[in-house]
């Protein structure tokens, strides 16, 4: 069996879903192979021919090496602007590839000219033409190469990100004109979305032989031909990931304790509207477990990848740390506005908490039901900072229940805590297309696609998706202090890379 991961994603790390599954195969011994698709495709275009030979790009296959070696190494985290132009060189390689189809193509994101990710008949259509993808030259030599190799049966597809989807029935298309015997199966966290949206009718039917909507371990297992039972858990294995490769001064080891989101009541959340259900390893459990993975694997930090750590699992770290340093997101909820258990949280190796804020204004925030208030992340972002944790805050705006009034205490409200917010990540709302919301306003067409996950909607206050970007391009970043946390923003890898600069290479910070 072959499982992989296509591009775009961020290569800071492993992917964790695949890492899940790797370790349920091995756990029954099941001979497999890992194919991070997404970080050898990257890389070789990178370092491949260019089509242009102005004097930017000709500075960036000069520095080519260099650039890379600052996101590898621990110097390059402790200076912005060495960072950010490292990244610049490297978007340069890579948009200059040569392939006329591309949009856009970075270290996060890949676009299309000509075809959707949201439409089925664009997706089929890339399969039929697999050598229009920029990353055909690298991926039909290296699919052939393992299939041969390996004479696998069984080809498996992480699907995450729309980002992923063009690359992923690229390869796809490929694999079933150059094996046609090949099993193809299709899963990922972007397919149990799809799965779950009420127009859904398999419209890869034909192509893909196997799509697995939701947890991927059982449905591998049994068409390996192994029965397991319905709550079987599995140490996830990183042993066959290319681990010295990934952009990041180390390794990064993301770990998963729950699926689904124990709150579960955000009106906007699109776990909520696509109906998923939440569970959690136990607490105690999860953080031996992790214990045991550090110890092994010696990672320079831990990405715990939960839509939201729980305070259980929190507290259990806090009894049991990772012995590295670790970062997540997590709610805002009273636990936080707690100096002694934030110290707590900075002895146990927390470096830095995702905060999803959202706004300002505790009448939206009781309107989204986020179960939290404006004092709670007031105490909370106080406490984090006099613990010595970094902060990467949400802002969502454009919500049904905002209007400019509303969104103007959310500037205010960043204003005022700009001293103890370290990274801003701001976004405009996207109504999940199976919200209840959603038949409570207007909706209209938003993305033309039959995959679309999101509609657009006429704001019942008037206050529009163009009327909120000129907000913020006008007025909410060209506020000083909001202009000096954006500026400490990381490109393209954002939270993934935001820890290290907290960190700044100081390898003391180790548990």
């Amino acid at each position: 069996m072959l499982l992989v991961h296509p591009p775009v994603t961020k290569p800071s790390e492993p992917p964790a879903g695949l890492a899940r599954l790797s370790g349920a195969l091995s756990s029954h011994g099941i001979v497999h192979h890992i194919l991070d698709a997404n970080l050898e495709g990257l890389l070789a275009i990178i370092s491949g021919p260019t089509s242009k030979s102005d004097t930017w790009t000709k500075r960036a296959v000069r520095d080519q090496a260099r650039s890379l070696d600052v996101l590898r190494t621990w110097h390059g985290y402790t200076d912005i602007s060495r960072y950010k132009t490292a990244v610049a060189n490297l978007h340069r390689l890579l948009q200059t590839c040569g392939s006329p189809e591309i949009s856009h193509l970075t270290l996060a994101d890949y676009g299309d000219r000509h075809l959707s990710p949201l439409r089925s008949a664009d997706l089929l259509k890339i399969a039929e033409h697999p050598e229009k993808s920029p990353f055909y030259p690298y991926f039909k030599d290296r699919l052939t190469s393992l299939i041969e190799q390996s004479g696998t049966a069984f080809v498996g597809f992480s699907l995450n990100y729309l980002s992923q989807a063009l690359s992923t029935f690229a390869m796809i298309g490929f694999v079933k004109k150059v094996f046609p015997e090949i099993t193809v199966v299709l899963g990922g966290s972007l397919i149990t979305s799809w799965v779950r949206r009420a127009a859904w009718r398999n419209q890869f039917d034909g192509l893909v032989d196997h799509v697995i909507g939701g947890p991927g371990e059982g449905p591998l297992l049994a068409l390996a031909g192994e029965k397991t039972g319905l709550s079987a858990s599995y140490s996830p294995s990183y042993k066959l990931f290319p681990l010295e490769n990934y952009l990041a001064p180390g390794m990064i080891l993301p770990y998963s304790s729950s699926s689904g989101c124990y709150w579960g009541k955000c009106r906007f959340c699109p776990e909520r509207a696509e109906g998923n259900t939440y569970s959690q390893i136990p607490p105690l459990k999860a953080a031996d477990e992790i214990r045991m993975l550090t110890t092994r694997m010696r990672p320079v930090l831990v990405h715990l990848t939960d839509n939201a750590v729980s305070p259980a699992f929190m507290e259990s770290l806090c009894r049991t740390p990772p012995g590295v340093p670790w970062y997540g997101f997590t709610r805002i909820t009273r636990h936080l506005t707690d100096p002694d258990f934030c110290m707590a949280l900075k002895q146990s190796g927390c470096v830095m908490l995702k905060l999803g804020l959202e706004s300002g204004n505790q009448r939206v925030l009781d309107s989204m039901q986020k179960g939290s208030s404006l004092e709670w992340s007031s105490a909370a972002l106080k406490s984090l900072k006099g613990a010595g944790i970094g902060t990467y805050v949400y802002l969502l705006f454009g919500t049904p229940w905002e209007t400019v009034a509303e969104a103007r205490e959310t500037l205010n409200f960043a204003v005022r805590h700009a001293p103890y917010i370290d990274f801003l990540n701001v976004a405009i709302f996207n109504l999940p297309v199976n919200s209840p919301e959603a038949l409570k306003v207007e909706v209209r067409s938003f993305y033309d696609g039959d995959l679309s996950l999101c509609t657009d909607f006429i704001h019942p206050q008037g206050w529009d998706r163009r009327q909120v970007r000129h907000f913020l391009d006008k007025e909410f970043k060209k506020q000083p202090a909001v202009q000096a946390i954006v500026r400490n923003h990381p490109p393209a890898f954002g939270s993934n890379h935001a820890p290290f600069f907290l960190m700044k290479g100081d390898e003391s910070c180790y548990v």
